[in-house]
């Protein structure tokens, strides 16, 4: 029995240790070049390029081809994607998945919508690692899956909006505003969406206000990561934030991949983390 896991590279894991894993990447473009996520991909060279970019930029998620690719001579197949509201990648991975199961009928493909991104993602396929290295029967494995995933969520906060604008996903006018005046943006994933909760003047108050707000939503000393954009200096306070409450919370801190990056920007934080 072959089994491997995929995700799309918005998880920010390239490769997983003790299990088969792959990430397709999703690729982000301007009318000028293409940055395709993967672990070779010069992020910091990306964020450079894109804070003076003023045209159109967006990204691509992988495609159909790229799933079956990645599914290609396997019998159990775990797949987790990037929010389906905020990107086409599920939809392929589900249009891969029927079209796998029909070719290779003792074959089985589940496609969990993270409704997230980045850590959430993350603490997903590190669960299913966990069930997979144990022997846990596929449908067991699908269903502890669903049931995790209501004890997960995720918080941002944001420096910059710049790409957000130049995406057309917020106003061009707030978005220079928050350049200008230093606010830092706060919010959740909330139904696979961002929603912007608050806004703070600085990143200590910024901190401050996610640990809050995580522990609000639930937050009790659980598993978590913090994926940083070029800001490892605010991962590691928010750690130490943490740390202080809930000494024995096991806290990662990882860099945010291409994907992520694009939208967090330099400064930019993602939160995946477990609640009660």
């Amino acid at each position: 029995m072959k089994v491997r896991i995929v995700s799309d590279s918005s998880s920010n894991i390239y490769a997983m240790d003790g299990v088969d894993f792959v990430s397709a990447p999703l690729r982000i473009s301007t009318t000028e070049k293409e940055y395709i996520d993967t672990a070779d991909l010069d992020v910091a060279g990306m964020v450079d390029d894109l804070s003076s970019y003023k045209g159109r930029s967006g990204s691509a998620c992988p495609g159909v081809g790229d799933y079956l690719a990645a599914f290609e001579g396997y019998d159990e197949i775990y797949c987790v994607t990037i929010s389906g509201n905020l990107s086409g990648s599920y939809n392929a991975a589900m249009t891969a998945k029927q079209q796998y199961e029909e070719e290779n009928p003792d074959a089985k493909v589940f496609v969990l919508d993270s409704l997230s991104t980045g850590g959430e993602m993350r603490l997903f396929l590190e669960k299913i690692k966990e069930l997979v290295i144990k022997g846990i029967p596929f449908e067991t494995i699908c269903k502890e899956l669903l049931e995790y995933q209501q004890h997960t969520s995720i918080l941002f906060s944001l420096e910059s909006i710049h790409n957000l604008a130049n995406n057309g996903r917020i106003n061009p006018a707030i978005a220079k505003i928050v350049g200008l005046v230093g606010l830092r943006i706060i919010g959740d994933g909330k139904d696979g969406k961002l929603n912007p909760t608050d806004k703070c003047r600085g990143e200590k108050k910024a901190i401050s206000t996610l640990f809050a707000n995580m522990k609000k939503a639930g937050y009790q000393g659980g598993k978590l990561f913090i994926d940083h954009c070029l800001n490892e200096g605010g991962a590691v306070a928010l750690k130490n934030l943490i740390l202080s409450e809930f000494p024995n919370a096991i806290i990662n801190i990882g860099k945010n991949g291409g994907l992520c990056s694009f939208y967090a920007e330099r400064g930019g934080l993602i939160v995946g983390y477990e609640i009660s």
